[in-house]
């Protein structure tokens, strides 16, 4: 299996993505190929002492920043990483390819150079949330933020596959995020696509609600790219205020620096279950090939995650999955 990252896309590349690309090619074993520019490249990978056999690097000339726009940027720089990871994936070169960069461009490069799995007209980025009883999948958290109420379902049956062949959950229920549990509630876009998944193949339960994003109530939640994006970036703020404050509230107290050394194995397992970089990436499902967007701060453990996460979704044929789901209805 040949895997593409991006090396020169995230807000701490290129180094951090090399040292979880060298960790990764030594762990996982998967041909890695390194895309963006050699020279900068080479001199990360000169940091470490011994690199693996398996890991390559595939010249990209070029960088999309953070701030730049995504569609524009595609078209212009034709050999940036981005772009020329996608062209590995097009031309077969690579099963799959990872990014941590700008979100947009990859979204756009895939969409424009690879197209759609026949039957979907909308990608969506597919984000796994630790919950109470376990973990649930949120689609959409950033594709496509103006969808139809067919985009959804489309988002439901492609969620339904991955937690299926991934997730291992045989029957995944699949809830609909809005501001009241009743049907009548929401917008008229969410009263609509509430009407069309009930009509659904799916295991559809109804409505969830803000709160319920994190006890487990299901396993699949459907919301609008911009809804979804808002909620992954209040959890992500959430946890990095509950530890500043922990630490705040402990520090100059005798009996609380006691309390926090007994319940360091409990924090610490804690800490795990919430922490983005256990889950790698989002998958970005949809496009006719396999795509992985990562956190842009993300870690080298992210990274090396996010090749598991890219693996997993080629050895599980999730294309094929989500082709078959679509044709069944």
């Amino acid at each position: 299996m040949k895997i593409a990252i991006d090396g020169m896309g995230g807000d701490k590349a290129p180094a951090v993505i090399v040292d979880g690309v060298v960790a990764g090619a030594r762990e996982l074993g998967y041909e890695i190929i390194l895309v963006g520019d050699k020279t900068t490249l080479r001199r990360e990978l000169s940091r470490h002492k011994r690199v693996p056999d398996n890991i390559s690097i595939q010249q990209a000339s070029e960088v999309i920043g953070m701030d730049e726009p995504p569609a524009v940027s595609v078209r212009r720089k034709r050999n940036s990483s981005i772009v020329v990871g996608t062209e590995l994936i097009k031309s077969g070169e690579a099963d799959a390819f990872i990014s941590a960069g700008n979100t947009g461009a990859v979204v756009c490069s895939a969409t424009l150079k690879l197209g759609l799995l026949r039957g979907v007209e909308r990608p969506g980025i597919s984000i796994v949330f630790p919950t109470f009883t376990g973990v649930s999948l949120m689609i959409d958290v950033g594709a496509n933020i103006d969808p139809r109420p067919i985009h959804l379902l489309h988002y439901g049956i492609m969620a339904d596959a991955y937690s299926k062949y991934v997730l291992g959950k045989p029957q995944p229920s699949v809830g609909l995020l809005s501001i009241g549990e009743e049907a009548t509630k929401g917008t008229d876009f969410v009263r609509e696509t509430h009407k069309l998944l009930e009509t659904s193949k799916l295991n559809f339960t109804g409505n969830i609600e803000g709160q319920d994003v994190f006890t487990g109530r299901c396993d699949i939640i459907l919301c609008d790219g911009f809804v979804g994006n808002v909620v992954l970036k209040v959890a992500e703020g959430i946890g990095g205020a509950i530890t500043k404050l922990m630490k705040s509230r402990i520090k100059n107290r005798f009996i609380a620096k006691l309390g926090a050394l007994l319940s360091k194995p409990t924090f610490i397992k804690l800490w795990k279950d919430l922490d983005y970089s256990e889950y790698g990436g989002a998958p970005l499902l949809g496009i006719d090939g396999r795509f992985i967007i990562s956190h842009g701060g993300s870690t080298a453990k992210a990274i090396k995650n996010a090749i598991k996460r890219a693996a997993e979704y080629k050895e599980n044929e999730i294309n094929k999955r989500i082709i078959e789901e679509l044709e069944s209805y």
